[in-house]
């Protein structure tokens, strides 16, 4: 027999059947159940659970949390006369309506660090920038002249 006539064995379709036909074993992960059969369902919030611990997105979910529950965070009155902007690398940086919140907010920092790091949890937020309302500006698109004065720069 020449090794043209020979059937290979399909190796693909092999493990397929491999895959198909075991038992999962339990990855110890929070949240997982242990079925009995690959063709089991699994609950959605177990595979979310999964996906969320081997990805380590723990920590994303947390920061994401506290933009959107920033009212239950700080306080309805608070969040009435501030928004996050921004977190990135522990610095948390919040707008106010008016400067006399930004220096209201100024002098309550390392309480409201505390306040903020007990209810978001795994939000990772080590100081607070706080910024004033922004002023106009007379800047228009992305060319700019250090030193120009506006449109007063074209009237000489």
């Amino acid at each position: 027999m020449s090794e043209k006539s020979e059937k290979k064995p399909d190796l693909a379709r092999q493990m397929y059947k491999l895959w198909r036909n075991q038992i999962r074993k339990s990855q110890n992960v929070e949240g997982s159940e242990n079925r009995e059969r690959v063709e089991d369902p699994l609950k959605l919030n177990s595979i979310l659970n999964e996906i969320v611990t081997k990805r380590d997105w723990k920590q994303g979910i947390a920061e994401g949390s506290l933009f959107t529950e920033w009212q239950s965070v700080v306080g309805s009155e608070l969040a009435a006369h501030s928004t996050p902007l921004s977190l990135v690398d522990g610095l948390l940086t919040i707008q106010t309506t008016s400067t006399a919140w930004a220096v209201q907010l100024n002098a309550m920092k390392a309480t409201l660090v505390k306040t903020i790091s007990e209810s978001a949890p795994g939000a990772l937020v080590e100081e607070l920038a706080i910024l004033g309302p922004n002023a106009p500006s007379w800047k228009k698109g992305i060319r700019t002249i250090k030193g120009a004065r506006g449109p007063r720069d074209t009237y000489n």
